[in-house]
């Protein structure tokens, strides 16, 4: 603080840029900050130095400036109702008005300002949301609607049932409609209803005549079962087997008091045969287990090129080891899968591998990379030339910060040419 002629203390003039070149400091520690509506004292701190004191109350205005910001993004990301945001602007603008701090009040009131125009489109958007899941809901309705009156005419007795229940729930889930559109849409749904639901019932009516006829047609597969029992025959017979429980299924229940008799009884037939086959197939089983062993001393071969350091040799190898195990015949069932899956573990190794070497040469990310380096660079000459014009006026506190960032950004410079030299050329 300098003194005039008379001895007294001066006003200290503001910096000559960011928010404290809206504010000023009195002789008496007044702090002042001046808005387009004049110039206002927002409080006093003496007996510090004038720079203190503005710095105070430029605090006080990085805080509301954040405020606005965090208000600007919550109604621009429409994380706000229009009638809450309207509230909350109103509210901040007016702990801004009369904000005690130094900074641009002006424009941040402007901002607030600024978001009035963006409320009006959210209204509007919302006018519109509103009127969008009207027509959904009466689109989901009709949708209803015509699915209930397809089943009330179709056969489908067991899922018809739970359909309609879903149907019921999802209905009471939606909102009204008007009245008249919505009680007209309900009475053709329950209308649906009533007629599939009469169906249903002259349907179980029949069904214990069908539940008789499926009893006699699965006793007639039972005994065409019981004579193929014995055969050697293995791929006719499996597949005359396999018909044969086609037709079970196609029959239809029996009487619950038979049904599961009888399915015991084609059950042992088909075990018969089945253990008869599985027995002569065992003869099989020491040629796909030689086969298992060569494949998998060829999988311990090629697993050798794991982790892959050379993607070209190691390609020709794994087309190498391709074309032997495309030579070596079947291996018993419980070791298809471990076995595949060693296999697809070198496929994919190779591949991450050569996508990597694609990743480490691709020019558009060196250069991104390159680019930030050149940035990065480039704050570092601002911040020593500031800390060194700081150094020669005597500001330390300023040389020193400016030194202090000039530092970091050394940190990020290292970490982004160490970025930049992962995308060198191999």
């Amino acid at each position: 603080m300098s003194e005039d002629a008379n001895g007294a203390a001066a006003a200290t003039p503001a910096p000559s840029d960011g928010p404290a070149s809206f504010g000023r400091v009195d002789s008496d520690g007044t702090v002042y900050v001046r808005t387009r509506d004049g110039e206002r004292a927002v409080g006093q701190v003496p007996d510090v130095r004038p720079e203190e004191a503005l710095e105070f109350f430029v605090r006080r205005y990085t805080a509301l400036e954040l405020e606005v910001s965090l208000l600007e993004r919550r109604v621009r990301g429409g994380n706000l109702s229009p009638d809450d945001a309207t509230a909350s602007i109103r509210t901040v603008t007016e702990t801004v008005r009369d904000a005690n701090a130094v900074g641009d009040l002006d424009a941040l009131l402007a901002r607030l300002d600024a978001l009035s125009p963006l409320l009006d489109q959210k209204r509007a958007e919302r006018r519109a949301e509103r009127a969008r899941q009207q027509q959904e809901t009466l689109a989901a309705k009709e949708r209803f609607v015509a699915e209930a009156e397809r089943l009330a005419q179709s056969n489908d007795w067991r899922g018809g049932v739970n359909r309609f229940r879903s149907l019921l729930d999802q209905w009471k889930q939606l909102p009204r409609l008007d009245r008249a559109t919505d009680d007209a849409l309900w009475h053709r749904f329950s209308s649906a209803r009533t007629t599939y639901t009469r169906r249903r019932k002259a349907q179980f009516a029949q069904q214990a005549e069908r539940r008789e006829a499926a009893r006699q047609a699965k006793e007639q597969i039972i005994a065409e079962a019981q004579q193929l029992a014995d055969s050697t025959d293995w791929g006719p017979t499996t597949g005359m087997f396999r018909n044969l429980m086609s037709r079970w299924k196609a029959a239809g229940p029996a009487p619950r008091e038979v049904e599961e008799d009888l399915w015991q009884r084609f059950r042992g037939i088909q075990d018969q045969f089945f253990s008869a086959k599985q027995a002569a197939l065992s003869a099989q089983d020491s040629e796909f287990r030689d086969n298992q062993r060569a494949k998998e001393s060829l999988l311990d071969e090629i697993e050798t090129v794991l982790p892959v350091t050379d993607v070209d040799a190691a390609k020709a190898a794994f087309r190498d080891f391709l074309d032997r195990w495309s030579q070596i015949g079947k291996v018993p069932r419980e070791a298809m899968r471990p076995m595949d899956s060693r296999l697809r573990a070198v496929e994919t190794a190779i591949r991450n591998a050569e996508e990597e070497r694609w990743r480490r040469t691709n020019p558009e990310a060196r250069a991104r990379a390159e680019d930030t380096a050149a940035k990065l660079e480039a704050q570092i000459a601002q911040l020593e030339e500031r800390a060194a014009k700081a150094a020669a006026r005597g500001d330390t506190k300023a040389a020193r910060e400016a030194s202090e960032s000039a530092s970091t950004y050394r940190q990020w410079l290292t970490q982004a040419q160490q970025a930049a030299d992962e995308f060198r050329p191999e």
